[in-house]
């Protein structure tokens, strides 16, 4: 069975302009790429959990704040290029997103090294009206970019 993962889309009016609240992945491997590198926060799921509460975890794991509490309009499954299915409830909410505190993991860095070091889960989070979104986000995501504004 393919690996499940569960995520929101925080979505916000600015200046007249709908923008989204991505996240950058965090370690060496993502260091340098930016465009179809940046996803929606979000986690995967274990056996029993319920996708929305799983969510939820994982917003706060990756940016450190508690996920907004507004109403969910869910957006569906999109399956990525490595076959992990992701589902994706979207909320409206409005957060500060310069003082990010991630969860860290740790990995052999350089590789074969025997050298173990810690990096953020997300390095980065920012705002994105949507055409800027759909340019940075994983290609399979871009699509909750479009159930987003086809819903509102």
């Amino acid at each position: 069975m393919s690996a499940r993962s569960a995520g929101l889309v925080v979505y916000r009016k600015r200046d007249g302009r709908l923008e989204v609240l991505l996240v950058h992945p965090g370690g060496p491997f993502w260091a340098k790429r930016d465009d179809g590198a940046w996803s929606i926060p979000k986690g995967e799921l274990a056996e029993n959990e319920a996708g929305i509460d799983v969510a939820r975890r994982e917003f706060q794991e990756e940016l450190g704040v508690p996920a907004p509490d507004g109403e969910l309009k869910t957006l569906g499954d999109v399956r990525q290029a490595g076959g992990k299915v992701v589902h994706a409830w979207a909320t409206s909410g409005d957060l500060d997103v310069t003082s990010l505190t991630s969860n860290t993991f740790e990995v052999e860095w350089p590789p074969r090294s025997h050298k173990m070091q810690r990096f953020p889960e997300v390095d980065r989070a920012d705002w994105f009206d949507l055409d800027s979104a759909r340019r940075k986000l994983v290609p399979a995501q871009r699509l909750f970019i479009d159930r987003l504004e086809e819903q509102l």
